[in-house]
């Protein structure tokens, strides 16, 4: 597929985003943020759902299905995650005229607001993944989140208590002559390990053990196989026999695959634009596009279904009221989750923020 991107979406691929949201400048978000329940109450009143995708897979469109309380207002939203007992936690920036400074918000799998906390992340809040550790009695849940505005990685519980904070990392040598680390997302492995992909800095991954130790580091910037623009999203996917790590090359709109030792597997690139950040059901893969889109693809990289395509206009509007974005199409998506029951929850890179629930319609 050859996609021509638009000024603002080329923009995005250098991807210094806190240079894009002073850029964007305040007057605008706060126009629209005097819209934002008002539109969320039409989305969610409208006589006739409005439904997305094809064939086996069609789904209702919410959007603005989680909406935070009233002294708390979305900044960009950009993590999702989801517990055991099914409470989401969605992971965002803070917009500058919140009254509370929480950048983690907490709903139960019904959408309703639970808690809110994380002031130390405002301005960061970016990826956040959940890990169960131990076993039997001794398991318990933890958080992993990517702090961008402090260029770290924090593990904590599920109720913000700090484990660990994890910053540059010294070992591989690598960050010489004041190269930035800017965490973007985490991946788990089945052997306990972790990767950190260093999207926004210098477009290295990291692996670590469980005790979080140094093992090694591999990619870096540049278009070669094993070689990143922008690092963002990573995920371990365990879908065939052997566990392979998968890593979106967003800036070169493609995923590349590799082993669990850092070795270059593939590329997928069909159907990519701006690939940002993946979840897998089943044999499926869902991908938020910042381009505009939600993608699934079969277990071969083969896109299934384009999901709220917004193309060619409403990936423009990033910046524009509520009032400009159209029912059932995205603007900037930036993180999706599947959910326990199989639906699909979108989080998306817009300064006033939206979480958009993608409802499976079953026969």
């Amino acid at each position: 597929m050859n996609i021509e991107l638009s000024e603002s979406c080329k923009a995005a691929q250098g991807i210094n985003r806190r240079e894009l949201l002073t850029a964007a400048g305040t007057a605008a978000a706060s126009l629209a943020l005097s819209g934002v329940r008002a539109y969320a109450f039409q989305q969610k009143t409208l006589a006739k759902p409005v439904v997305v995708g094809s064939g086996d897979h069609k789904y209702e469109c919410i959007h603005d299905w989680l909406t935070p309380p009233d002294d708390i207002l979305w900044g960009d939203t950009q993590g999702i995650t989801q517990d055991s007992k099914g409470r989401i936690y969605i992971s965002h920036t803070v917009h500058s005229g919140s009254r509370k400074q929480n950048a983690i918000v907490v709903f139960d799998r019904h959408g309703k607001y639970l808690d809110s906390w994380g002031a130390q992340f405002v301005g960061g809040g970016h990826g956040i993944e959940l890990r169960v550790e131990g076993e039997g009695d001794d398991a318990a849940e933890y958080l992993y989140h990517c702090d961008t505005a402090h260029r770290k990685v924090v593990k904590t519980t599920l109720t913000g208590k700090v484990i660990w904070e994890k910053g540059t990392p010294q070992e591989p040598g690598v960050y010489k002559d004041n190269s930035p680390f800017i965490p973007t997302n985490v991946a788990f492995s089945p052997n306990g390990d972790f990767y950190v992909a260093d999207g926004y800095g210098s477009n290295y991954v990291h692996q670590y053990n469980l005790a979080g130790d140094w093992i090694r580091t591999f990619g870096g910037g540049g278009d070669g196989p094993g070689k990143f623009k922008t690092c963002h999203g990573i995920l371990v996917d365990t879908r065939r026999k052997d566990p392979e790590l998968v890593v979106t090359d967003r800036a070169s709109g493609r995923n590349q695959y590799f082993t669990l030792e850092g070795k270059f597997l593939r590329m997928q690139s069909e159907g990519m634009r701006l690939p940002s950040y993946f979840s897998i059901h089943g044999h499926e893969m869902a991908i938020a596009d910042l381009t505009a889109v939600v993608t699934i693809l079969d277990i071969n990289g083969k896109p299934i279904v384009y999901l709220g395509d917004g193309l060619p206009d409403q990936e423009k509007l990033r910046d524009h009221p509520r009032a400009d974005w159209l029912a059932g199409k995205f603007v900037h998506p930036h993180c999706v989750k599947y959910l326990h029951n199989g639906d699909i929850l979108v989080a998306e890179w817009v300064p006033i923020g939206r979480v958009t629930l993608l409802k499976k319609l079953r026969a």
